[in-house]
This record gives structure tokens, sequence and C-alpha cells, in this order.
């Protein structure tokens, strides 16, 4: 049975459309490593490797390690994704704000 860290690992993972292979070399961690941290039910990884892995994900390492169900992220999802905001290209973050503003005015 999987720990909470992996199952948060997993689905953070998966979300972002993510390999096994992808993460690892994001994380200078090898496939075999991310998949024993995702399956196995206690899994040691160091602070080094949290810091790598929760960058990868665009989460905290703070929210890695916390025993809360995975189910329970949709701040975390929205502050992965302001931090993905943040380093668009300016016109990027135009077109999502125009976005945004059509969607409010059809309300």
């Amino acid at each position: 049975m999987p720990s909470e860290l992996g199952r948060k690992i997993k689905a953070h993972r998966k979300q972002r459309g993510m390999t096994l292979d992808q993460l690892a070399a994001r994380t200078g961690s090898s496939k075999s490593y991310i998949w024993e941290l995702e399956n196995n039910d206690t899994p040691h990884p160091s602070a080094e490797k949290i810091f790598a892995i929760a960058k990868a994900l665009g989460v905290t390492p703070e929210f890695l390690i916390e025993e809360t169900p995975t189910d329970a992220d949709e701040a975390v999802l929205d502050q992965a994704f302001f931090r993905k905001y943040q380093r668009m290209p300016l016109e990027t973050r135009r077109r999502l704000r125009r976005i945004l503003n059509a969607w409010d005015e059809e309300d």
C-alpha cells in the first residue's frame, strides 16, 4: 500500500502529464527511485529529493510531507497555477486575463 507521500507524488505527476522518466530526469533521480517513492508504504527520501520533487510538480515540500489526503489539494493546485502564470510571458498573461474577463461578462 503506497504512503500518502507516494499517492501525492503520483497524483500530481499524472495531473501534469509526466511520466516516471520525466519526473526522474527533472529531479536527478532514477525511474525506479520515483516508482519506489510512489508505491512503497514507507519511503524515506532526503530533504533534497523532497524539494526537487516538489519543485518539479509545482507544489510545496510541506504539501508533500503533510499527511493530508490527496483530494484536499485545490488550494495547492491554485498556488501551482499562479506560480506557472507568473512565469508566463507578458502577452500570454494578458490573453488569459482577457479570457477571464470575457467569461465574467457572460454571467
